[in-house]
Parts: C-alpha cells; sequence; structure tokens
C-alpha cells in the first residue's frame, strides 16, 4: 500500500464498517484491473541490496523518478518514501527491505495494465541505469542474508518490525526477502463478492505453483519452489493464511468484519504520527482501549482503512479483492498475473465453469495444498490427480474467458496472449522455480550472476 488513509468520518456501528465494503460494489461494465508488482534493485558491480540512503540509494532513484513522471512525492517524517498520480491513478511504493514496487492504476484491459508495467519498467531502467542499480523479478532474494538487507525509513514498518518476531518465525523474511505480483478485481454485489473471494482461496495454492520462483536463498538452492509461499505459513497466523469462513455457503461483507475486527491492529496515525497500538483489536479500539493514550483517540473511518491493509490473507477484501498468492517474477509474469484471473473471474461463462470445477472443495483439501505446494509444486497431489492437473483446466477456462472479452490490440491480438508463459511451464509441467534450478545447475556453473544477469528487467 503506497499510501495510508486519511478519513476523520466517525464509526458509528459495525454496520459503517461492513458498508464500506459494500460501498465497493460496481456494474459490470465499471469493473477495472489493478496489477501490483514488486522487484528487488541491486548494484550492478557487486550484486548487493541497495540502501534507501546515499548518492546512489533508494532515495536518490524515488527524487529522478519524480523529475521525469512529475508525479507527487509521498513523504514519511520528512522522507521520500514513494510517488503518487492521482490524475490517473498509480503509485509507487517501497516495501521493507527496499523492494520497489508499482500500485497500477485501475484499467479497463490488459493490453493496458502491460502498457503500464512497461512503461514504468522502461522508466525506472533510465533512471536507473545511470545510478548503477539492476531490478531483479524473482520472489525472494536469492542472496542476501536478512543481516545484509536494507530497511527502509517508514513508520509503519518500524512497528511491522518490532511486532513481527512476537507472532511468528517468518515475518521479517516476509517483510525484507520477498516480492510478489498481485492483481485487485471488482465485485457486482455481495453475491459476485462472495463467489470471487471463494474461488480465489480455493485456486491460490494453484496460482502460487503456476508462479513458484523462488528456489534460491542465501547464495543456493533452498530446496523448494516458492519459498516465498513457505514463508507466509509461520508470519502471523491471526492475521494472514486461509480464512475459514470464507468456505460458508452464506459468507457476506459481516463475516469478513467481524474476523478483521478481532485482529490486533499494527498502528494509529494522527497528524503525521503513527502510535503503536499492536496490544489491542480494532474491537477494542471501538471500545475505547485507546483513549487518553494519544489525543484524538476516537476511531474513524481512516482508520479501518489503514487497519484493512494490515491483513494478509491469500485473498484480501476491501474495496476490491487481491490475489495474493504469486511470487514476484520476469516482466511478462506481470502481466500474466491479471490475465490468469481476470480470465476466470471477469467472464460470466468463465467463472460459472471455475465455480463448478472448485465448487467442492473443503477448507481441509485447499490447507493441505497450500501446505505442500512450496515444496512439490505441480506435483502437489488433489484427489485423484494434481495441482498441474488444475492448473491445466483453469489455465484452458481463463483462456475462453479472455476470448470472451474480445479486448484486441492493434497486433491483433486479445488477451489471452498474455497467459502464454503461464501455458509454457504448464505443458513443460514443471514450476519456473524448478527451471531455474536446472539451468543453475547445469548451465550457468552455479553462479549467482547468471541468476542475476537472466532475472534483470
Amino acid at each position: 500500500m503506497a499510501r495510508d488513509t486519511s478519513d476523520a468520518t466517525p464509526i458509528r456501528s459495525i454496520d459503517d464498517l461492513a458498508d464500506y465494503l459494500r460501498d465497493g460494489e460496481k456494474p459490470e461494465e465499471r469493473f477495472r484491473i489493478g496489477t501490483e508488482h514488486e522487484k528487488f534493485g541491486y548494484y550492478l558491480e557487486d550484486l548487493s541490496p541497495v540502501p534507501y540512503g546515499g548518492e546512489r540509494g533508494i532515495a536518490k532513484l524515488l527524487e529522478s523518478l519524480k523529475a521525469l513522471s512529475g508525479w507527487e512525492a509521498i513523504m514519511d517524517d520528512g522522507r521520500i518514501i514513494g510517488l503518487f498520480n492521482d490524475e490517473e491513478g498509480g503509485a509507487i511504493s517501497l516495501e521493507p527491505g527496499g523492494q520497489f514496487e508499482l500500485s497500477g492504476a485501475p484499467l479497463k484491459t490488459i493490453h493496458e495494465t502491460c502498457r503500464e508495467s512497461n512503461r514504468h519498467l522502461a522508466d525506472v531502467r533510465s533512471i536507473a541505469k545511470e545510478l548503477g542499480i539492476g531490478f531483479l523479478g524473482i520472489g525472494s532474494s536469492p542472496t542476501w542474508t536478512l543481516a545484509e538487507t536494507p530497511i527502509m525509513p517508514k513508520s509503519r514498518y518500524e512497528i511491522m518490525r518490532a511486532y513481527m518476531p512476537d507472532v511468528g518465525t517468518r515475518g521479517l523474511d516476509m517483510m525484507l526477502r520477498t516480492t510478489t505480483i498481485q492483481v485487485n478485481l471488482d465485485f457486482r454485489d455481495e453475491a459476485d463478492m462472495r463467489r470471487k473471494m471463494q474461488i480465489g482461496m480455493k485456486l491460490q495454492p494453484v496460482a502460487s505453483a503456476l508462479f513458484a520462483n523462488s528456489p534460491f536463498t542465501e547464495g543456493k538452492p533452498n530446496g523448494l519452489v516458492s519459498w516465498r509461499s513457505q514463508v507466509w505459513h509461520d508470519v502471523d497466523n491471526n492475521r494472514s493464511g486461509l480464512l475459514p469462513f470464507v468456505f460458508n455457503d452464506d459468507f457476506g461483507y459481516r463475516d469478513y468484519v467481524e474476523w478483521a475486527l478481532d485482529v490486533p491492529m499494527y498502528f494509529v496515525s494522527r497528524g503525521g504520527h503513527y502510535h503503536c497500538t499492536t496490544d489491542v483489536t480494532f474491537r477494542q479500539f471501538l471500545d475505547g482501549a485507546l483513549k487518553g493514550r494519544f489525543e484524538d483517540a476516537e476511531p474513524n473511518m481512516g482508520d479501518w482503512t489503514n487497519h484493512l491493509s494490515t491483513l494478509f490473507p491469500d485473498v484480501r477484501l476491501k474495496r476490491f479483492i487481491e490475489m495474493r498468492g504469486a511470487d514476484g517474477g520476469p516482466w511478462r509474469r506481470i502481466c500474466a498475473l491479471p490475465a490468469f484471473w481476470v480470465g476466470l473471474l471477469y467472464s460470466d461463462a468463465a467463472i460459472d465453469k471455475v465455480d463448478a470445477l472448485t465448487r467442492d472443495f473443503t477448507f481441509a483439501e485447499v490447507a493441505d495444498m497450500r501446505q505442500r505446494v512450496p515444496e512439490e509444486g505441480f506435483r502437489t497431489p488433489f484427489r485423484d490427480g494434481t495441482v498441474l492437473d488444475i492448473a491445466r483446466e483453469c489455465l484452458k477456462i481463463s483462456r475462453e474467458g479472455l476470448i470472451q472479452r474480445a479486448n484486441v490490440n492493434d497486433e491483433g491480438n486479445d488477451e489471452s496472449f498474455f497467459l502464454a508463459p503461464l501455458e509454457e511451464v504448464v505443458a513443460r509441467g514443471t514450476t519456473s522455480a524448478e527451471e531455474l534450478v536446472r539451468l543453475y545447475e547445469d548451465q550457468w556453473d552455479r553462479s549467482m550472476e547468471r541468476v542475476f544477469k537472466n532475472l534483470a528487467y
């Protein structure tokens, strides 16, 4: 999330919190696609991570991008931590370890979102080259230890870093050494939200296998296809993972709200200052638990919006739905991720088919897939088949959905064109991570420098 929200509208009841989610409902003609991707910056001369400060640091990169793009700076305690474009939408932000993120504008087609990503990458490369910086498309930093990874000066991250070791063993790894590609999608009404949330939850392990791309840790293979996905098994299980209640036939906005109310908060922001509130749930905040700890301690809708952004389930609900299961990867996958989910969920015929495919997937079955995919990838068993079988069927449905949308570019390609990287992986039957390790062992002389070279944007 690029910017925390300020909205002083008072919260009168829990119904207000559910209505906030309900206000995301849109007619289908207003559906949009918001794509986010993160990447690791590194110095070309020695493959070391890029710190925040200095003449060749992240801050300098952001300042140069501001001058190039004309976007506005996002500041935190006098430091530039991102950029935003209020006119078109979209923002650039920093993840805790310096991962550089584009949060794309809400766009109508995959063609548009792919052009947006390519334009962003071209801008970043033009400036980064002058600073001797490259950017890497992979799901986890392949060589750096936690101690070597820089820390960005962002107030919310200071609170998170202190809190993470108390609630899980992998929170700092998640914050500092992983990247993802995400897509944000719209819904018509509560029933449409329910169906998309349920399909998304059931298929996130499949997406994790399709996008598995984090097989190296601290300079050598780690034995996994998605180290990033395994990290998420023990980050903070109060606020992440699969949500059992989403599988219920009557799941709705109020259920998500009731869950979110009982998750500990991270912070409350007042006047540019972040107050640590990790000892209080949002429900306790509503009941007055923070009165007297700082001025203006009455909860407001901005606090609720910010709290929702600190929840990390595999599929996250705001005024849109976020698909969160994929590793970061090369540029073609930035376009493939939204294509996969849009094809499944933005066509009535396709969503009916994928709903029929997944309708009787149980929470226990999906949880087992989620547990096993980081190591076994496509080989993960499911009923009488494997995750590869589900992935193959989902890609077929997604292709049909994208063709049905009939959004054609100047070259005559519809949006199904963007599924090609995933179809290649499924045809091969092995994940991108396994292919990376094969190249590393057989062709790259176990050289991390070759890994960087081949995955650079």
